[in-house]
């Protein structure tokens, strides 16, 4: 009550001369907002008899809700995966160097690690709401090592696990406490893979999987709602066994359950014809995310990314050490068999590069992924707020608009360059031109 008092007393702002993303549409309405909240203008109006304390014309630009990633594993030269004695302030980085970026809220992701890695990481990173330091966190996406080798894309074999006798006890016993876990990824087909993910979904935590077509239906009867990164670290599509692809159109699913599925729109990891079919097939489900790796924001050389090098060539990154490829650099070796290290055999001996992870931020892949489907402007912007916050449980207070709903939002121009960050209806990011 004392809260909503409070409220009721903050000043009024009022954003003027905009579209706004609201329902699936842009429109030309004001926003209002009060105590860090989207507010309704005929509650103020006609219940309050008040009016705005503060009007901010935008120049007709786009406000839509706060970008959201769910899946970005450093960035700026911070690696989540790396031990240090001082995990925060790297996380505290991000936070603050992706508000430009028009991301809002985050999941910061551990790759594959050893035991000792998320005993000292997970507990130095919870959640916490955002603002002028930095975009929020929402809790931990968990990438790994409960994977299988042949889908295992760029996380290091050596770290690989299986589920032993009490499967759910193995899994606390390797991550430690989940009380700052939003997201675990996991291979379904791996022994006693249910338990864990009936386990993990009865705490909240959201299931994403790595799969063949069949064992990730089965998976979403025990209650896993999301796919990672589609199309990466996965077999290629064959008519007789499409692959988890098939999930988006699967009619082996429960009654009304929407599955959700990552892009990475990066320009690199997905051809422009594969994002097409995938929105195409399931719009309503897709989710950007960019996989950024620590070398987002830095230039070409050797990086980390967990217990591995990653060496970043122009718009791309792949593990380092590998040879050149003629054919280009590929999510998996060019025989789709994970060998470690490559064997002799006619595909292999091409040369393989595997793709690890991107260095494209959200705002990037927001506009490639508009540019390469042709999708709607609306429903690009919707696959990087509303869809992630969906995933995640959290569509009446993130991702939206709507009246009541948290304030934060990014202010965009017509080519989706990002003009302004607002967190609770704070500014944290301004571009230098806005503010001339």
């Amino acid at each position: 009550m004392r809260g909503e008092q409070g409220a009721a007393g903050a000043r009024v702002l009022q954003f003027t001369n905009c579209r706004i993303l609201r329902g699936g549409k842009l429109l030309r309405e004001d926003l209002w907002v009060r105590g860090g909240r989207i507010l309704d203008p005929e509650k103020l109006f006609f219940e309050e008899r008040r009016v705005a304390d503060e009007r901010r014309d935008c120049g007709g630009r786009i406000l839509a809700p706060g970008f959201i990633d769910v899946q970005i594993n450093g960035g700026f030269g911070v690696d989540f995966s790396q031990a240090t004695e001082d995990v925060g302030s790297g996380v505290a980085l991000v936070a603050r160097r992706i508000l430009s970026h028009g991301v809002t809220s985050f999941c910061p992701t551990l790759v594959t690690s050893p035991p000792e890695v998320y005993h000292k990481v997970v507990p130095q990173i919870p959640v916490k709401s955002g603002g002028p330091h930095g975009a929020g966190v929402l809790g931990l996406h968990l990438e790994g090592p409960f994977i299988s080798r042949e889908k295992r894309g760029a996380h290091p074999e050596a770290h690989l696990r299986s589920f032993e006798a009490d499967a759910f006890q193995d899994l606390l016993a390797t991550y430690g406490p989940l009380d700052n876990v939003r997201i675990v990824t996991l291979a379904p087909e791996l022994g006693r893979s249910h338990e864990v993910i009936r386990a993990l979904t009865a705490r909240g935590i959201c299931v994403s999987l790595v799969a063949d077509l069949r064992a990730a239906e089965d998976a979403v009867w025990s209650g896993a709602t999301f796919i990672t990164h589609l199309f990466n670290a996965m077999l290629p599509f064959h008519h007789r066994d499409p692959g988890i692809v098939g999930l988006l159109t699967s009619d082996r699913l429960p009654a009304g359950r929407c599955i959700f599925y990552g892009m990475i729109a990066d320009g690199t990891h997905t051809n422009p014809a594969a994002l097409r079919i995938a929105h195409r097939a399931h719009p309503q489900g897709l989710v950007l995310v960019t996989d950024a790796i620590p070398a987002l924001g830095l230039g070409n050389g050797r990086h980390t990314l967990g217990q591995q090098e990653v060496e970043v060539d122009g718009l791309t990154a792949y593990v380092a050490g590998e040879r050149p490829d003629p054919l280009g650099p590929r999510s998996q070796p060019a025989c789709q068999v994970a060998h470690d290290p490559p064997r002799a055999c006619p595909l292999c001996s091409q040369g393989t590069k595997t793709l690890s992870g991107s260095i494209a931020p959200m705002d990037v892949c927001v506009r490639h992924f508009l540019q390469a489907t042709g999708c709607s402007m609306e429903s690009a912007l919707e696959a990087a707020s509303l869809h992630p916050a969906q995933l995640l449980g959290l569509e009446k207070s993130k991702g939206t608009l709507d009246f009541g709903a948290d304030a934060d939002f990014v202010v965009l121009d017509d080519s989706l360059h990002v003009q302004a960050t607002y967190i609770s209806g704070e500014l944290v990011w301004q571009a230098d031109a806005a503010r001339q």
